[in-house]
């Protein structure tokens, strides 16, 4: 099928080492016959839930449910009762219990259409129950191929990541998109930094946490100075590990924005400048606006191919084509685009001032010593908003000196009223601080 050409399509070459997970490794043509051996058990099912773990068997089975034609769901490893009751009942999917990678198939299938429903991914439900998101061939070719263009993403390259198999970055990006381009794959089973060292890529994804992981064991970052490209994705890359990344491994990595919704619409380029603190350019086809109040941040809208194209009972929001993230952007005067954060919790409005909480925790991540920080705008009966940050500190400091720390590097109105020093954040499986859970009585 064309979404999967590189690696099991008509005129694609045998390799040995084409899928990797934990140690566990298929060539191109076991991988094809184990797929098409899954498909054969579920051939005329409309939808397939797969349990994500990150083993081959869940390669194998998101395979197969494509080449069957079937919109295939992914089920987060890590979902509670609830939250796997609901996305069984809400896609209808009938659920693949069990995969035997070792079985093989030469099963002959028809090319599901380019418009046919192929993934339904769950949004993380912050805003209600998850909702889900309808890819189809078309919108994963046009995704996938965008970034490969892009990152002059090839079948000579060797993917290395290690990040969950039921999101946008570690399974559209880090499975298909590799299965498309041809290129081996290896999944590290957890995103370790010697495990990474260990795998010799050439292309290396991870989110943040990932990245400040891998700086935090210099040695590990010292083996990746080997590899072409390395991507940070899924949440904003703090710019002092930015820094301290490029100092230790040669390479400034590439960030990327996208969404269950979008997938990947905006990245900096493997043949370009990289630009701390900003996410780059649109990607092949994508159109990009900034309804900005105020001429500078606002919330960011994208229109091109890669877009869902409908949600799970419902119609997707777009107007002309145009898909409101409600993300807060800023696009400077010569195109760089810079995601500042989510409008429902990283656009502060204090004082009549519009602050962004990316800004404001990039300056608490240049104290030295600040590990970790998250800024959100909680109630003030003056301000209407009091900037507020909860910080993960390595060593003693004063609360009052890291506000005026802040004061000293950026505007003063944009330093914190408040600051809480926590043990740790919440974050999800991607590494995102999960800024719902924060939060503070009025002042």
């Amino acid at each position: 099928m064309r979404l999967l050409a590189g690696t099991t399509g008509p005129g694609s070459t045998d390799r040995p080492d084409a899928v990797t997970v934990a140690g566990r490794t298929l060539s191109s043509e076991a991988l094809l016959g184990a797929a098409l051996a899954v498909a054969a058990d579920v051939r005329g099912a409309a939808t397939v839930a797969v349990d994500a773990t990150p083993s081959l068997e869940t390669v194998v089975a998101i395979v197969g449910g494509l080449l069957a034609g079937a919109a295939v769901v992914p089920v987060p490893s890590d979902a509670g009762h609830a939250e796997r009751a609901h996305i069984l009942s809400d896609s209808g999917a009938v659920l693949l219990d069990t995969v035997d990678v070792s079985r093989r198939s030469s099963i002959s299938l028809p090319e599901p259409a380019p418009e046919d429903p192929a993934l339904i991914m769950y949004t993380s439900g912050t805003t209600g129950a998850p909702k889900g998101v309808v890819h189809t061939h078309a919108s994963l070719e046009a995704g996938v191929d965008a970034v490969a263009d892009a990152w002059d993403w090839t079948a000579g390259d060797r993917l290395v990541h290690g990040l969950p198999l039921f999101h946008v970055h570690g399974l559209v990006l880090g499975v298909l998109g590799a299965l498309r381009a041809g290129s081996p794959l290896v999944h590290t089973r957890k995103p370790e930094p010697e495990r990474y060292a260990a795998a010799g890529g050439t292309l290396y994804f991870g989110v943040p946490t990932v990245w400040s992981r891998v700086c935090a064991q210099p040695a590990a970052a010292r083996a990746l100075s080997r590899a072409r490209l390395l991507v940070s994705g899924s949440a904003a890359l703090p710019v002092p590990v930015f820094d301290r990344l490029h100092a230790l491994t040669g390479h400034a990595p590439v960030e990327r924005y996208g969404m269950t919704e979008t997938l990947i619409t905006i990245s900096s380029r493997a043949d370009g400048p990289r630009r701390a603190g900003h996410v780059g350019f649109p990607v092949r086809g994508v159109e990009t606006r900034v309804a900005a109040e105020d001429g500078a941040i606002g919330e960011l809208w994208v229109r091109g191919p890669m877009l869902l194209r409908r949600y799970v009972h419902q119609t997707a929001d777009l107007e002309d084509g145009w898909f409101r993230t409600g993300d807060i952007a800023r696009k400077d005067p010569d195109g760089w685009h810079r995601i500042v954060g989510r409008a429902s919790t990283d656009l502060i409005k204090s004082g009549g001032y519009r602050i962004g909480a990316g800004e404001v925790e990039d300056a608490l991540l240049a104290h030295p010593a600040v590990r970790e920080a998250a800024v959100i705008g909680t109630p003030h009966a003056d301000l209407g908003q009091a900037v507020t940050a909860y910080v993960v500190v390595s060593a003693a400091v004063a609360e009052r000196e890291l506000e005026d720390f802040v004061a000293r590097h950026l505007s003063v109105h944009k330093r914190p009223r408040v600051v809480h020093l926590v043990e740790s954040l919440p974050r999800n499986a991607m590494g995102k601080v999960q800024k719902k859970r924060l939060g503070g009585p009025m002042l």
